[in-house]
């Protein structure tokens, strides 16, 4: 198989990120590999078979690839024991870049993501780190936070005044497209925020204006949030997440960077430009 006939594997292709990398990939003209737990079928795309938790899974994903996106697995405490054997299969079968999805809130060699994080570089010459902040989309769909919203018209959170500068997932996709086609790979982790730091009390007013429903930010303790999460997901997953929570009350996300402008050449969308979009409700 020649160069021009690779693909790009990208791997949770019906989430959130992995769906618009995928559109944007194919629309751009690549070959693209659309992996996901039932081979969904997606337009443009060639829909692949992959699970995390199924190593026979990885020979057919991989076969033909040049590059992978990589989503960990979803609610892993420890996702480097699922991803590093199947990193070193993609490097043995001809992979030789490797975008990876992590979290603003995760550093090189920290929790869960950040040991793949630390990995990467010494398993491809090309590769990037995506570090984005908080979705945009976390208030739309299914989301825990849309899901409250509509229900009683609450956000809840342990992040008191702190502030975070959410970004839309369409831009950190055109930052991962960047990232597995430029000539040469970023070769670095980035951080990708919105264009503003937002606090929860600005979401909600935000929302209330868009949508015309009063929606008010709940401010929980951080043990309130953690027993709070333990309903729905594994106990040291629903402590990560409430301690994101806490360092975001401390300032730890309250910043914004040129990372979408600078690799994209396009500003980063806004909040309101994004609930306008998404979440107006239509006129009578």
């Amino acid at each position: 198989m020649n160069d021009s006939q690779k693909f790009t594997l990208v791997i949770g292709a019906t989430g959130t990120t992995g769906s618009r990398v995928a559109a944007q990939l194919t629309a751009a003209g690549r070959r693209v590999k659309a992996a996901s737990r039932r081979a969904t079928p997606m337009d443009g795309a060639r829909a692949v078979r992959f699970d995390w938790d199924d190593p026979t899974s990885s020979e057919g994903a991989l076969e033909g690839v040049e590059q992978v996106y990589l989503i960990p697995p979803i609610g892993s405490s420890d996702p480097a024991a699922v991803m590093l054997p199947f990193l070193r299969q993609a490097r043995t079968a001809g992979v030789h870049r490797a975008v990876l999805l992590s979290s603003s809130a995760i550093p090189v060699g920290g929790p869960a993501v950040g040991q793949v994080h630390q990995a990467l570089p010494g398993l491809f010459s090309q590769w990037a780190v995506l570090r984005p902040s908080w979705f945009m989309q976390n208030f739309t769909g299914d989301h825990a936070h849309a899901q409250t919203a509509r229900a009683d018209g609450t956000i809840r959170t342990a992040t008191g005044e702190g502030r975070v500068g959410f970004v839309d997932a369409d831009d950190i996709a055109a930052v991962a497209v960047r990232a597995l086609t430029d000539e040469r790979a970023p070769n670095t982790d980035l951080i990708l925020t919105g264009p503003q730091a937002l606090s929860y009390d600005d979401i909600a007013a935000t929302l209330t204006q868009v949508t015309g429903r009063t929606i008010t930010h709940h401010r929980l303790t951080h043990e309130q949030m953690r027993q709070r999460l333990t309903v729905d997901i594994p106990v040291q997953f629903a402590a990560m997440l409430a301690d994101m929570d806490h360092t975001i009350a401390g300032g730890a996300e309250d910043r914004t960077t040129d990372t979408v402008q600078r690799l994209t050449g396009r500003a980063p969308r806004s909040f309101r430009a994004f609930a306008e979009q998404e979440l107006r409700t239509p006129a009578p």
